[in-house]
This record gives C-alpha cells, structure tokens and sequence, in this order.
C-alpha cells in the first residue's frame, strides 16, 4: 500500500529525516512513535502528500501504487481527496458547521452530489455513535465527540489510507480508549490502512506494527 525509499526532509541546515525506508501493507495498522523532533510528524506529512521530500536520484513514494513524485500539484490534491484521509491532535472542524456539514467537505470537494454525501455521512456518524449530534455545531459537543465527527470525515470519501497525527492526545483517558478501539473497528469493517503517530505507548502496543524513529531514521 505505500512503499517509501530513501526518504530525506531539510529545514535549512537541520535534516530532519535521514534517508526513512518504510513499506506498510493494505489494512495493516502501524505505529510510529519516539521522542519529540525524531521526524515522525515529519515523516507523515511526506507520506501522507501533505509535504514532500528531498528528492535524491533514489528517492521513491508509491502509494496505492501511484508514484507520488510524477504527480503535478492538482492531480496531487486530487489523488490526497480519493485516497488519504487525515485525523489530527486537534479535530480541526469548522465551529460555523453542523457535525453533518463538516463531515461532507471532503466529499463536496471530491464533487460527490450533495444527497449522496450527506446519505454517506449520516451513516458514518450513526455508525461512530452520533447520530444525536449531527445537526450539532463543534462548541457543542465533547472533545471526543468532536474528534469521531473528524473520524468520520477522514472516513467520507473511503480512502485506502488512515494518517493520525496524535489523534487521541487531547482526549481524557476514556474517551482515548474509545478512540483506539475504534481504529481496530474501522480497520476490520473497511479494510483501511492505518500510520499512527503517537506518544500513548498503550496505543502503540495496540498496532500490528510498531516503529520507533531516533533521529530522522526508523530503527529495525
């Protein structure tokens, strides 16, 4: 599902990562944990599109088997709607929209017909336990109410792949639980691919992989 090769990533004079090799399967759940300014944050958001590496003449990002660096910007943005969902520490949903509103951007982006957008997150949100909460604006809910409202917007457009940055690092214990479970629940119903980032060791226990960088590189 994503094979990365000879990864490097600069700030002026910091390398940050240092030539990552990863390969990650369909629907296997992995996480990436280490100490802060280890690059995992760095990491994902190569993986992830949302940043992009230092290219050497080796250096190689395929994912769903579509080599990422022969992409232009728009087909780029396009390819990070269809296949990648994100999920953040903070949620990240618009105070001034409904749980239901937020959750269809990606998909009003991804020009699906509103009708089938809202059908498909009135869905999600009843099946993450919302359905009580949909016509809910963000200031109205939990904090882990708002973040399965940004679960189900990771969900909307049924992307291959799952990137969390910290996703349950602003949760209280419970509701971080709930958080982690549910990653496992989504993994076996829609068979997606999961690359976690994340501090909570219990959490990183929990991966079918767990990979730990030091200083711009993954060990083992």
């Amino acid at each position: 599902m994503i094979n990365a090769k000879n990864i490097h990533k600069s700030y002026g004079d910091l390398h940050v990562l240092k030539g990552v090799d990863i390969n990650i399967s369909e629907s296997e759940v992995i996480s990436i944990v280490g100490a802060s300014g280890a690059g995992k944050t760095t990491l994902l958001q190569i993986l992830g599109t949302l940043d992009t590496p230092h290219y050497k003449p080796d250096t190689e990002l395929i994912i769903n088997g579509q080599s990422i660096t022969s992409l232009k910007d728009k087909a780029l943005a396009k390819f990070r709607n269809a296949h990648i969902g994100f999920i953040f520490q903070f949620h990240q949903l618009l105070p001034e929209f409904t749980a239901l509103e937020n959750v269809c951007i990606p998909a009003f982006i991804h020009k699906t017909p509103r009708a089938e957008a809202e059908k498909r997150a009135k869905e999600l949100l009843e099946y993450l336990g919302l359905k009580d909460r949909i016509d809910h604006k963000p200031n109205s809910m939990s904090g882990g109410e708002q973040q399965r409202v940004a679960v189900a917007r990771a969900l909307i457009n049924q992307p291959k792949i799952i990137f969390a940055d910290e996703p349950s690092g602003n949760l209280d214990s419970e509701s971080a639980d709930q958080l982690h479970n549910l990653f496992f629940e989504l993994r076996d119903e829609f068979k997606q691919t999961f690359v976690i980032v994340t501090h909570n060791q219990e959490l990183a226990d929990m991966a079918d992989r767990k990979l730990t960088m030091v200083d711009g590189k993954i060990l083992g």
